[in-house]
């Protein structure tokens, strides 16, 4: 851990559920079922109103406005959703005598704001890349000043969009087109952020490890008066991970409704040392590996130059990606058939359509169903892989973890299959776990760019060779090389190291270096990095004499498994002594008495 006597605030998120909840005014009780009820008629109001508004504005005025960030009289528009809506004059519409407090208001149009404002920048990339689309070869030239650079992967997805346009249109298209042109409005989820608000709405205050929610919540589906909308106190407890945590701010929750219930997803601010770039002399460079998560390794800063023992730090993601990888290709499989079905009920008579959409809900379930578990295993896989590298930045002393510029990390040239699932990987939500993580013990996370991190030697910058495939690498003239993956962590470590006096800052960003410099990286034959720490077995007595196999017995010959990768193309052969199309292991009845198989405890 590093002290540098300085400290930074940190903001992070957490999720927690009430379990009371009683009315302000009379102190009743209020049973959690119709607790839920009530969220869900102000949250039904919300999403409601929320999507009329975005409908009403998706045309390409709103998003040129948003694009200027200025009003009609020139004045730059506020920060807050709420007050940029209200200057525009952007009001949402409700049902007909149906009261809606002015502070519920301001919840809809700062989420309405929010979302266009983010697609502000999408409106902005397809008109760019609409001017240099060409109908007849579905290509786009290439860009002709640094203003209308966009990433290679968003580019393929817009030229889809503006391929399957010009094919509706007969390619009788206008030569530039927007956002609104190739794009529907986008669904909203149903949520109230209550930070909108103020505390006429919602207010929040913390006791004994206990958070106490006031807000404002109908009493019907469709409240006609300000009588029919009623303050209620939601106590939830805190996480125990949090009660001895430095919080120095309680923000205010959103509110969302899952198959559990009310479910509050919280945010805080602590205070956690901040590192000092300028004195880093240790650096990890974390590079995203094909076969794993990522891999690690250590460059350091020494008066001889830098240096590093090419030892580097692979993650065990301990058979998640392999679970991943068959989620995704389910999710694949389930989306192909509702597809399908989507065009045979198209034209389908009327009663076989109904049988076709009751499959195609069917189908859509089980894939709503199987994302939820994918984003579980990714959460679960970031956060863990977050921890293994920070503990091995600590455990060497280092101050900066470099980690690739997902920006300019595109992963290609591996069949489409691989590159998709490589693509889908958790590697936003592992930058934001690994920064969240190392922020704790006083190590910063930049990000360096990844071009050239697993070509280029580390000491002579030249290209690297193959000799021993795709995962090996080794220079001829510097005479280092091992795993692909450390050598490239070795570069981007060492780019972190030279390039911490250019260290860009943006808001909600990590610091960004954005140059590349070159300095040979020596091998030392001193341990530099430390030696990550490997599970223990259980030892095994040995006392108990060799099981005999039982005479007339024909026993099983076990075939270890292959080691899993996302790269095997090759499918595993199948065990001697199975026949058939389907593997039937038999279970040999054990000669040896139970007692006598027992383990040591």
């Amino acid at each position: 851990m590093a002290d540098t006597g300085f400290t930074a605030l940190r903001q992070f998120s957490f999720t927690t559920r009430p379990y009371l909840a009683v009315d302000d005014a009379t102190g009743a009780p209020i049973g959690l079922d119709d607790l839920d009820t009530r969220v869900g008629w102000m949250l039904d109001l919300i999403s409601g109103a929320e999507t009329e508004l975005i409908s009403r504005l998706w045309h390409p005025a709103t998003f040129d406005v948003l694009a200027t960030g200025r009003d009609s009289h020139g004045r730059t528009l506020p920060r807050h959703g709420h007050v940029t809506a209200a200057r525009l004059g952007w009001t949402p519409h409700y049902p007909d005598d149906v009261y809606v407090p002015s502070r519920v208001t301001r919840v809809v149009t700062a989420q309405a704001v929010g979302t266009l404002r983010t697609l502000a920048y999408r409106d902005t990339a397809i008109a760019a890349l609409s001017a240099r689309f060409d109908p007849a070869t579905g290509r786009i030239a290439a860009p002709i000043t640094a203003a209308e650079y966009v990433p290679s992967g968003y580019a393929r997805g817009v030229v889809r969009q503006l391929a399957a346009h010009s094919h509706r249109t007969a390619g009788t298209a206008d030569a530039r087109l927007r956002i609104t042109d190739v794009q529907a409005p986008p669904r909203t989820s149903a949520m109230a952020r209550l930070s909108a608000a103020d505390r006429q709405l919602a207010h929040l205050t913390v006791a004994d490890a206990v958070m106490t929610l006031t807000v404002t919540l109908p009493t019907t589906p469709a409240p006609e008066g300000r009588a029919q909308w009623r303050r209620v106190r939601v106590s939830a407890a805190i996480p125990e991970y949090l009660h001895r945590r430095p919080i120095s701010e309680w923000h205010l929750p959103t509110l969302v409704l899952d198959r559990k219930g009310l479910l509050l997803r919280c945010a805080a601010t602590e205070t956690v040392p901040a590192a000092d770039l300028m004195a880093a002399t240790v650096a990890v460079g974390v590079d995203w590996s094909p076969s794993t998560l990522g891999a690690a390794a250590i460059t350091a800063d020494s008066p001889e130059g830098l240096v590093s023992d090419y030892r580097g730090f692979t993650y065990d993601d301990r058979g998640l990606g392999i679970k991943l990888a068959r989620l995704q290709t389910e999710g694949q499989l389930l989306h192909r058939k509702a597809a399908r079905l989507t065009q045979l009920a198209a034209a389908a008579p009327p009663e076989v359509r109904a049988q076709l959409e009751e499959k195609i809900a069917v189908l859509d379930g089980h894939r709503t169903a199987v994302g939820v578990k994918r984003g579980k295993i990714n959460r679960e896989l970031a956060f863990h892989f977050g921890r293994q590298v920070t503990d091995y930045a600590a455990a060497a002393g280092a101050t900066v973890i470099a980690v690739e510029d997902l920006t300019t990390l595109e992963t290609r040239g591996h069949g489409r299959v691989n590159n998709n699932r490589a693509a889908q990987s958790a590697r936003r939500k592992a930058v934001d776990a690994l920064t969240h993580t190392a922020a704790g013990v006083g190590v910063t996370v930049v990000s360096v760019p990844a071009r050239g991190s697993s070509a280029l030697c580390p000491g002579c910058n030249e290209q690297l060779a193959r000799p021993g495939g795709y995962h090996r690498a080794w220079c001829v003239q510097c005479k280092v090389g091992g795993n692909r993956d450390h050598v490239a962590g070795v570069n981007l470590a060492k780019r972190a190291l030279l390039g911490r006096g250019q260290v860009v800052r943006k808001r909600g960003e990590n610091p960004r270096i954005r140059v590349v410099e070159h300095a040979p990286v020596r091998r030392c034959r001193d341990k530099k990095s430390p030696t990550p720490s490997r599970p223990r077995h259980r030892r095994v007595r040995r006392s108990a004499p060799a099981a005999t196999p039982q005479v007339g017995v024909n026993q099983t010959k076990t075939v270890p498994a292959p080691q899993a990768s996302v790269w095997d193309t090759v499918k595993p052969a199948t065990p001697q002594g199975v026949t058939g199309s389907r593997e039937v292991h038999t279970s040999p009845t054990p000669a040896t008495s139970v007692v006598g198989s027992m383990r040591s405890m």
